[in-house]
């Protein structure tokens, strides 16, 4: 039997990279999967290729920072669909520059990227609660390696910040949700191959060699190398698990 039959999972920022892989996996293991994102051509895409290789996918539109658009989204999917009994917390955003820097572009890149990486996993997760504990359900937070530390250059301070938030807001929710049956886990991708680190890749070598060095695997991730966490998560083989997060960061934290 699939890991995931009888579930309906919610996936935000699920148009490309580590949310469209989760969405597919979940799929192939049975789930009814909701791609929520603010590309919708792209997230539609996506629900249709899932639907022609034989799984049940629905897209629909979210600005993850809009907290009215979150609660009325978990309305339509409970209407639509049903109610959800996954949720990945999967929707975020990064900005390299360094705090020092051009003063407006650091209050913006604070703002922006607390809003979508932060407020937006409490965002959607406040919305599909009621739904979550009905279910006795699963959450899965994408957190990073930098939900313990700040990765060996002089940027994205943002970033750092908002990601040890998203493993604080975890274990804060696994220790009250637990109760009513609801568990809590995140999960922490080292340097993962998406178009949201594109333009880094292909522009910043020095940087590139940096995370290289301290990856004892000797590549950077693929996003489906986080789908295998995700389902373990999302699945009953997770059942004693809540208020943990798995590293799939090809060892960072190690050297």
């Amino acid at each position: 039997m699939p890991l995931l039959q009888n579930h309906i999972a919610v996936v935000t920022g699920a148009a490309s990279g580590i949310g469209r892989a989760i969405a597919f996996g979940y799929a192939k293991e049975g789930a009814q999967v909701v791609l929520l994102d603010t590309n919708e051509t792209a997230a539609e895409e996506a629900a249709q290729e899932i639907r022609r290789s034989g799984g049940q996918a629905e897209s629909m539109v979210l600005d993850v920072t809009r907290r009215e658009d979150c609660t009325a989204i978990a309305k339509r999917v409970a209407a639509q669909v049903g109610p959800a009994s996954i949720l990945v917390n999967n929707a975020g955003i990064n900005r390299r520059n360094a705090f020092t820097g051009d003063a407006e572009a650091v209050v913006r890149d604070w703002q922006d990227i607390m809003a979508v990486n932060l407020n937006g996993t409490f965002n959607v997760t406040h919305a599909f609660l009621g739904s979550l504990r009905a279910t006795k359900g699963r959450i899965v937070n994408i957190g990073s390696v930098q939900s313990f530390m700040h990765v060996r250059t002089p940027s994205s301070p943002a970033y750092t910040a908002s990601k040890h938030g998203v493993l604080g807001f975890t274990r804060a929710l696994a220790a009250e949700l637990g109760k009513h049956g609801v568990r809590v886990n995140a999960i922490g991708p080292g340097l993962i191959e998406t178009p949201l680190n594109a333009s880094v890749r292909a522009n910043d070598p020095e940087l590139m060699k940096i995370f290289m060095d301290h990856t004892p695997l000797g590549r950077a991730g693929k996003p489906e190398d986080i789908v295998g966490p995700a389902i373990f998560l999302a699945s009953d083989l997770s059942a004693y698990v809540t208020g943990s997060i798995v590293m799939a960061d090809g060892g960072y934290r190690t050297v």
